[in-house]
């Protein structure tokens, strides 16, 4: 009996000593779910430059459109999907064909023109400039006349390019997604508005200039002349007698010339 009450105690202490370990020592933490590797970013909007440097053959408009930042410029365009635009991209070959010093001669703004000229703010497919009003406008400003206009005609799968000073074709599509259109052209589009010297507008017609009126001169003032001064002395006064005597001299002879006259009628 004293035997079993013993082993019975020896149990309880190794059950005691055996919980006590286990609740000293912190619980193991949980484990996390394991992370799925990264997959590929999205891709980010159309890069024009990197499309043209991929393709090769266009180090002049790359150079081109990364110096005027119109690179940049259509990037941040592009991260808006409503936005949408169509390139003409003329290679190194167009280019060398131009006339000596023709970009040279163009300040900073002018070659941004140059390079927004070839560029529709509309998304075109091939098929499209079949349909299209011409003339287009482009990026570098408006459609009117003597401006930057840009006239698209399509007959069967040639398309042609005019832009009033140089004709182009259109040679192959070199990217073509919803948003951007990249096709390549065998000449480099040269606007009328930087090429071609504008007529001076002539100068308004000056009004008539209203006529002088000169005041008519003032009539000059007679100087009256001073009355010479008065003599204390009173002068006689002279008395002409020629009037009296001829008075006298004509009221005698009218009564004598009456009485004559009575005197021939009693005859």
């Amino acid at each position: 009996m004293a035997k079993q009450a013993l082993f019975s105690l020896s149990l309880l202490l190794v059950f005691l000593f055996h919980s006590t370990t286990t609740l000293g020592q912190p619980a193991p933490a949980p484990k996390l779910p394991a992370v799925a590797p990264a997959g590929p970013a999205p891709p980010g909007p159309p890069d024009v430059a990197k499309i043209l440097q991929k393709i090769g053959g266009f180090t002049i408009l790359i150079r081109l459109l990364k110096s005027t930042g119109v690179s940049d410029q259509l990037r941040g365009q592009l991260n808006d999907s409503n936005i949408r635009f169509t390139l003409f991209a003329a290679n190194d070959n167009a280019f060398a064909n131009l006339k000596a010093g023709t970009l040279n001669s163009l300040n900073n703004e002018e070659k941004v023109r140059l390079v927004q000229f070839h560029i529709l703010p509309t998304y075109y497919t091939l098929q499209n400039f079949q349909t299209v009003s011409n003339p287009l406008r482009t990026q570098a400003g408006d459609n009117k006349p003597g401006d930057y206009p840009l006239n698209v005609t399509s007959m069967g799968n040639q398309v042609n390019i005019s832009t009033g000073l140089v004709n182009a074709t259109v040679s192959g599509t070199l990217y073509s997604n919803f948003q951007l259109a990249i096709y390549q052209v065998d000449k480099v589009l040269l606007p009328l508005d930087l090429f071609v010297p504008k007529v001076p507008s002539p100068a308004p017609a000056l009004a008539p200039a209203p006529a002088i009126i000169k005041p008519k001169p003032k009539p000059k003032k007679t100087p009256i002349a001073a009355s010479p001064k008065t003599s204390t002395t009173t002068a006689t006064p002279t008395v002409v007698n020629s009037g009296a005597e001829s008075l006298a001299t004509h009221g005698i002879l009218v009564p004598i010339g009456v009485a004559v006259f009575i005197a021939a009628l009693y005859l």
